[in-house]
């Protein structure tokens, strides 16, 4: 997820992937801003991404290789994957987010143990003993750049806050979003989240660029890629829950199969 406001994020020489230094992407900060707690967006989806990995992550036959796209450090995505792969890949394009992971995954710290507790809730999760080791064993970390990821490769996969925060350009936006699902092999499951109308966050003292989209754009991305679609809209609403920030209006989460139909 992003992060505190930042209104100059996109100044108009500065709109696509390319010309910000992702390697300058502070992880321990987007950490502390955004998981040091369990807030009620990430409960929100992680119950919905556990129901439905949990349906249709082992049929017609169980998913063994997982991709964690635009990772940085948020390690539940991965964690909802875990007992549908015997490998799972979280890929990052930034140098400063692929050693924070390296390091992480050794024995990841307690910060996520209530996010596991979530996904617990469905016995494919709760029969495993040890999440860290587990996913220690079976997490592959690559420094991948995402329009650059290979087509029909993995059998399930996940993209959390991604597409729409990398690029203030909106084809750049719709790229991310396909070339996702088509990395994946045809009906392979994938949940993907988005925050809906964020306006730029900053990180570490440096500004990130978005694009604004809501649940329409979302649809048209996946209309000819994906199948069994299932969109699910949470406004923000401050009278029940502090927003992460100022400028965004929503999550937006994708569930779905990979492949036209």
């Amino acid at each position: 997820m992003a992060a505190a406001p930042c209104p100059e994020v996109l100044p108009p020489r500065k709109r696509r992937n390319a010309d910000y230094e992702w390697d300058e992407f502070d992880p321990v900060d987007y950490l502390k801003r955004n998981y040091a707690v369990l807030r009620e967006p990430d409960r929100r989806i992680i119950t919905e991404v556990r129901r439905y990995f949990t349906a249709v992550a082992g049929h017609p036959s169980p998913p063994t290789r997982g991709i964690d796209v635009g990772s940085g450090s948020n390690l539940y995505p991965a964690l909802a994957m875990l007992p549908f792969c015997t490998e799972i890949t979280l890929s990052d394009r930034s140098e400063s987010n692929v050693e924070w992971l390296v390091d992480e995954l050794r024995w990841y710290s307690g910060v996520w143990d209530p996010f596991w507790t979530e996904l617990t809730e469905s016995p494919p999760y709760a029969r495993i003993g040890n999440p860290r080791t587990q996913l220690y064993s079976k997490a592959k970390v690559c420094k991948i750049d995402l329009f650059e990821l290979p087509a029909a490769t993995w059998d399930i996969g996940t993209m959390f806050f991604v597409a729409e925060s990398i690029s203030a350009d909106r084809q750049e936006f719709h790229d991310a979003t396909r070339r996702f699902v088509q990395a994946l092999k045809p009906d392979r499951p994938f949940a993907a989240a988005f925050m809906a109308g964020s306006k730029g966050y900053e990180v570490g003292g440096h500004p990130f660029p978005a694009v604004e989209v809501d649940e329409a754009d979302i649809r048209d991305c996946l209309a000819d890629i994906a199948h069994e679609v299932d969109i699910r809209v949470w406004p923000v609403d401050p009278k029940k829950h502090e927003p992460l920030r100022e400028g965004y209006s929503g999550m937006i989460l994708a569930l779905g199969k990979a492949g036209g139909r």
